[in-house]
């Protein structure tokens, strides 16, 4: 964070100081965790269900921190405040005021935003110092606590902004006002939320419409609901895409032996060729939009499609590809999952494998409402029109993986239902051949467990052909 005393903090968050010396500054960093508390930093205690914060002061200040934000007395400096997260974010906004050089850019979507921020993020460091979320901590915690991160020599600021309901996008947007906005792609993620596809694409919408005049809103030109949003900012609007309407656009996309992708960047009259380091089909789209992001802001097309080239995803779990000894190639996407991100991975899965047995391990996908069943099904449907050869449907939601995949009667492979991971990994230690390629995923239910007992204790060094060709 950049340095504030005790008392410009307490002024920021509306807060009163207790025990402390109002002249102190801040000089670290602001965390929630005490064990990441350092010299300087500030210690924000949050009451939580089953954690109290405020049991961790004497840790807090035994690692550096020089005061609390605390809700309830504590024997230690503090700020006291009504609402520890609410005061985050109001902190976070003080320093953004601080910081008028900075660029904000923020990014949504119901599946592939966290990659897509990934992606942004490593080419605008080609272009200065950049900070990003950490995975997918995009909420109305992780948004301030990135932005706290952020220090006067930072010149670009990635926020990924999820959400669970309309209005939620619209509240990280008046935390951190952004001047570029990217909307990946609106589909049936948190449905079970939001209730409508049509109520998804409004919340989604907020982000474009949180926009200033002189702001850019990069928009999907392939989502027809992403593009009807063009008409709810004041913005100027960039659309990315395979469509012919897109002004950064991919043509004649390829992919090779890995399930990485290729094309011709068309921009501005240029064709520049692009080779992607992270594997999918649906890569090219992310990029895409990570692409138009970065040329709006000075990055030239051959800059770009260097960066792409050797640029691998820093979220985990995220089509993760590896190899074990035994030939068997692993697709690690077990973060989380949706119906859309489920249809891109196993579309890798059988790009991946070219001609290769496939095994898909499937776990549940949460957060569909009352479409839970038809989702599921939906995604085991898909699995048996791409001929996967084996489903491996994991918990509750199996009966409808299987019943989906059963529909399609020219179906030749075959399925499973298993109860938990343990039982996925028995029938994978038992049914894996060398040579099979495997995807595993899931929405966090301990999926990637099922990865890591497949990942080899000796891993096989990185690919790194497509880099040097």
């Amino acid at each position: 964070m950049i340095p504030m005393t005790l008392a410009e903090v307490a002024s920021a968050v509306d807060g009163t100081l207790v025990g402390a010396d109002p002249d102190v500054t801040v000089t670290g960093t602001v965390e929630f965790d005490s064990r990441k508390v350092g010299p300087g930093g500030l210690f924000a205690a949050f009451d939580g269900a089953s954690v109290d914060g405020h049991d961790y002061a004497e840790t807090a200040l035994k690692q550096g921190a020089v005061a609390l934000l605390a809700t309830k007395k504590v024997d230690a400096p503090a700020i006291m405040v009504d609402d520890a997260r609410a005061a985050m974010g109001r902190l976070a906004s003080a320093v953004l005021e601080r910081l008028p050089d900075l660029t904000v850019i923020g990014l949504t979507g119901s599946s592939g935003k966290t990659t897509t921020k990934d992606l942004v993020a490593g080419l605008l460091d080609r272009l200065g110092p950049t900070i990003a979320t950490a995975g997918s901590f995009n909420n109305e915690l992780g948004l301030p606590y990135t932005v706290l991160r952020a220090t006067a020599e930072t010149r670009y600021l990635v926020l990924e902004m999820g959400a669970r309901g309309v209005g939620h996008i619209r509240y990280l947007c008046e935390l951190a006002p952004p001047h570029i906005g990217v909307v990946v792609n609106v589909g049936v993620s948190h449905i079970g939320e939001f209730g409508s596809v049509e109520a998804i694409a409004e919340a989604k919408g907020e982000l474009v419409e949180a926009l200033p005049p002189a702001g850019i809103a990069v928009l999907n030109a392939d989502d027809p609901r992403v593009r009807a949003m063009s008409a709810r900012t004041r913005a100027e609007v960039v659309f990315a895409g395979e469509s012919a309407a897109a002004a950064v656009r991919a043509l004649d996309v390829t992919l090779d032996e890995r399930g990485r992708a290729a094309y011709t960047l068309l921009y501005q009259g240029g064709a520049t060729p692009v080779r992607l380091a992270a594997a999918g089909r649906h890569q090219v789209g992310n990029s895409l939009l990570a692409a138009a992001v970065a040329l709006r802001l000075g990055l030239s097309p051959a800059e770009v499609a260097d960066v792409l080239t050797g640029l691998r995803l820093a979220s985990e779990r995220r089509m993760d590809v590896f190899d074990r000894p035994d030939g068997v190639t692993v697709i690690d996407d077990s973060y989380n999952a949706n119906p859309d991100s489920m249809a891109a991975a196993l579309r890798a899965l059988v790009a991946i494998a070219a001609g290769r047995r496939t095994v898909a391990v499937l776990g549940y996908m949460a957060e569909l409402g009352d479409q839970e069943r038809a989702g599921h099904e939906e995604v085991g449907r898909l699995a048996a029109d791409l001929g996967v050869d084996r489903l491996v449907a994991v918990g509750q939601t199996a009966p409808a993986y299987t019943a989906g995949a059963a529909s399609v009667a020219r179906w030749g492979g075959e399925s499973v239902e298993v109860t938990d991971q343990d039982a996925a990994l028995a029938w994978l230690d038992a049914g894996l051949r060398p040579g099979d390629v495997v995807l595993v995923k899931g929405s966090r239910y301990r999926t990637w467990q099922v990865v890591d007992a497949l990942r080899p204790t000796d891993p096989t060094p990185p690919d790194t052909s497509q880099a040097d060709a």
